[in-house]
């Protein structure tokens, strides 16, 4: 069941109802019959963290389909579902039936950072006949012990610092570190979204995400469909290892190093982001 939707010059912006009933957004763009490009992004941000330029430049090359996972952006704050790969899972099948993404679609899944669980959540739950491959940037596919799971001291530090916190004050000092940990250097703007985005994740949201634990280990290694992994050299959120343990445990994985990156290798070396992928979408 989908939402009326709201047309821009650009772009449109709908909602589609999950298996719990809570509402997830999303916003397409490009030609309907281009390859669908699902993105899914990462702990506290949205659909809008992607910039409007590198949507716009995507949608040249794809049909994109980019969601706000449950409890950011414009989709519901449920009160459940954080900590359930099935609800997850549920939540992307929802997108993919709603923008007409179905079997044989050769659609691609690019999760960044806690989006690779997701990426990794649905594959686990629903199989790869609607997915020709997956791209992980910046990714962690695990909170668990696993080499995949393998967060760095920028996110240690925002989560033992207050970034759960109601108070303001401390919350505003936490994800400002955080944001930014999130880029090496390159657009302001864009590090002030990313801040912007944090901040507006509702505290609860922002808690609930990290405490779940799951191993996607065993899916991960079963792929069957070829995965780009591509991380920042400087990534003090998601550390490198973790990218290069899951190009290492998908059968069909390549590993890109992103040599002037932090956790945002889209955002600050958005050229070459681009180059690996076209490379990667020629090869499926």
């Amino acid at each position: 069941m989908t939402s009326a939707s709201t047309p821009s010059s650009t772009q449109t912006v709908a909602s589609t109802v999950s298996s719990d009933g809570a509402a997830i957004a999303y916003r397409v763009l490009g030609d309907p019959a281009a390859r669908p490009l699902v993105l899914i992004h990462g702990w506290a941000q949205s659909s809008a963290c992607w910039g409007p330029e590198l949507l716009a430049e995507l949608a040249t090359r794809f049909r994109v389909v980019a969601m706000d996972l449950r409890g950011h952006g414009h989709s519901d704050v449920a009160e459940a579902g954080y900590d359930s790969a099935a609800q997850w899972a549920d939540d992307v099948e929802a997108v993919l039936d709603a923008a007409g993404i179905g079997e044989g679609a050769g659609a691609i899944l690019l999760g960044w950072s806690y989006g690779g669980i997701v990426v990794s959540d649905y594959l686990a739950a629903r199989g790869e006949d609607r997915v020709a491959g997956i791209v992980l940037c910046g990714a962690v596919t695990s909170v668990s012990r696993s080499a995949g799971g393998a967060i760095g001291p920028a996110m240690i530090e925002v989560t033992s610092n207050g970034a759960f916190d109601e108070d303001p004050r401390k919350a505003v000092a936490a994800l400002a570190s955080f944001g930014s940990a999130m880029m090496r250097g390159g657009d302001g703007t864009s590090g002030q979204r990313i801040f912007g985005l944090s901040l507006a994740t509702p505290p609860a949201v922002r808690q609930k995400l990290l405490t779940r634990r799951v191993d996607n280990d065993e899916t991960l290694r079963g792929l069957g469909i070829p995965a780009l992994v591509i991380h920042g050299e400087h990534d003090g959120v998601v550390l490198p290892s973790a990218g290069q343990a899951n190009a290492e445990m998908i059968p069909g994985g390549r590993y890109v190093g992103f040599a002037e990156s932090a956790h945002a290798p889209f955002l600050e070396e958005t050229s070459k982001f681009l180059a690996e992928l076209d490379s990667f979408t020629a090869g499926l």
